[in-house]
């Protein structure tokens, strides 16, 4: 028997397809808006960007943080965040590091040519197991980020961790515990 309180399946089929439909005007919105991103600004897109591939640069072993699209995963994070702290702490953060590069060398971060750039990233983690302004806390939460987005994607996890999945092993490479090996 079913109360009034239960939800039959065809409530949580309409559930469903309501959430879903909603998750595309988001996306159809942020593309009619020109941006195509769900959250951020194209300069904080852009800002982002950057900071992410300074953070996780391409070597000759794996491309770096802008092929694995670590600011589009960021931007959805951000989009899909339950309330404000974390969008308002990251378009606080943004805007701190355009204030640093200010004043270390008189530009916006992005007009900055990339050894000052990096510099101001440096100055950025001076601190960072202990920050005490308001960039080097962004810079802890900038990094968090960047290194969990990176590591989530095909690229860092097949290409940077060389991670093979679920394997047969031929013979287990333990290590012998019991003492008496």
């Amino acid at each position: 028997m079913r109360s009034d309180d239960d939800l039959s399946r065809r409530d949580v089929l309409k559930l469903t397809a309501g959430a879903v439909v909603a998750s595309q005007v988001t996306v159809l919105g942020a593309a009619v808006a020109g941006t195509g991103h769900k959250f951020f600004t194209e300069p904080e897109y852009a800002l982002v960007d950057e900071l992410s591939e300074i953070l996780i640069p391409a070597d000759d072993h794996s491309p770096g943080a802008r092929a694995a699209a670590v600011a589009n995963f960021i931007d959805a994070y951000l989009a899909e965040a339950f309330d404000d702290t974390s969008r308002t702490a990251w378009r606080t953060g943004l805007a701190g590091v355009d204030t640093l590069a200010q004043s270390l060398h008189g530009q916006p971060f992005m007009k900055l040519p990339a050894d000052q750039r990096v510099d101001v990233v440096t100055k950025m983690a001076a601190n960072e197991r202990t920050p005490g302004t308001d960039a080097e806390k962004f810079f802890h939460e900038l990094k968090r980020t960047v290194v969990g987005a990176y590591y989530s994607s095909d690229i860092g996890i097949h290409k940077e961790m060389e991670y093979k999945g679920n394997t047969i092993l031929e013979e287990y490479a333990g290590t012998d515990v019991s003492g008496k090996g």
